[in-house]
């Protein structure tokens, strides 16, 4: 999203916090795959009359072990991820508050203080969340869907292709919600705007709405605002209260798929017993990563649609600009 190109620059300082972020996140994958193949290696030795109980002992042990690891890696994944992603909300709000510093009076006449408020406080957070948790999730759902794949086609191509033909459909579903998040949630952020600018100019000038009595009008006034509020975050409610079950559907899709075609690929001996009950571990692996891209995805879109809010105070500069090197005032005599 190119709204979102002008945060990049922000990752910077924390570059080695995020590398090792990466790094997390791959060994948690590796972890997590590792996993469902030992299960594999545990079932296919039960019907094996050479191996010992020793031996499916130690493969449960290496279950357990994996899954301990894997939540370690995942656990500083999501303290590094995150933590950047909170030092970079307070360095925008820093060079967001600097920069209006440096505006001159014209900029606050024609912009309204409630507006500024909410880019300042709302949509900081929102792009927090696009920087933070979203980048997180993107990387570890393409990780998790690379090894993932790579492994399901290793067991089975065929039942592989069975399970990934519902998912030809994701592109074009993505792409079209993506662009109606983003139109709704950038009319729910300028519907905050006016509405925090309402009240704030209402605190401010509430000793002349006593004096002329006009508490019920501005009542009613902020009961409005607050309804044309919650009706448009009702209506992004219902578009991605759309999009997540669409997303679980084609998961559900290609469970049955394989389910069904696993089953027949059991009994023609193609794949073992071990091999499908792993698949069925890779394949509701696979679904994981379905069902957040849908919650990515509004991420991405509510973090762009904020920073562009942001960036267009970062583009107003003042009328007079103050040289960097100043002339020096020579002192009176």
């Amino acid at each position: 999203v190119k709204e979102l190109r002008s945060i990049l620059p922000y990752f910077e300082p924390y570059r080695t916090a995020l590398i090792v972020g990466l790094v997390c996140v791959f060994l948690a994958n590796v972890f997590q795959i590792a996993a469902p193949y030992l299960m594999k290696l545990a079932i296919d030795g039960l019907g094996d009359a050479s191996v010992t109980s020793t031996r499916i002992a130690s493969l449960a042990a290496l279950i357990v072990f994996a899954a301990l690891v894997g939540g370690i890696f995942r656990y500083g994944m999501r303290v590094l991820m995150n933590g950047i992603s909170r030092r970079i909300e307070v360095d925008l709000r820093n060079d967001f508050f600097r920069h209006l510093l440096r505006l001159d009076a014209v900029f606050f006449e024609k912009t309204r203080t409630g507006d500024l408020m909410s880019r300042a406080t709302n949509d900081t957070s929102a792009v927090r969340m696009a920087v933070g948790p979203a980048v997180m999730y993107t990387m570890n759902t393409f990780v998790s869907f690379v090894f993932t794949l790579a492994v399901m086609i290793w067991i089975s191509p065929r039942l592989t292709l069975y399970a990934m033909t519902p998912m030809l459909v994701l592109p074009a579903i993505v792409f079209g919600f993506g662009r109606v998040i983003h139109r709704r949630f950038e009319r729910i952020q300028e519907q905050f705007s006016s509405l925090s600018n309402f009240v704030q100019e209402n605190l401010t000038g509430v000793r002349i709405i006593r004096a002329y009595t006009r508490e019920k009008e501005q009542a009613q006034q902020f009961s409005e605002y607050n309804e044309g509020y919650r009706s448009r975050n009702m209506h992004l409610v219902l578009t991605t209260g759309a999009f997540n079950p669409m997303l679980k559907a084609i998961a559900a899709i290609a469970g049955v798929l394989v389910t069904w075609l696993g089953g027949l690929e059991v009994i023609a001996g193609r794949i073992t017993l071990g091999d499908f009950v792993a698949f069925g571990f890779y394949l509701a692996l696979l679904i994981w990563p379905m069902v957040a891209l849908g919650w990515v995805i509004n991420l991405y879109q509510r973090g762009a649609a904020s920073m562009r809010r942001i960036n267009q105070v970062f583009s107003a500069t003042p009328r007079l600009v103050t040289s960097p090197q100043p002339s020096k005032l020579e002192a009176a005599a």
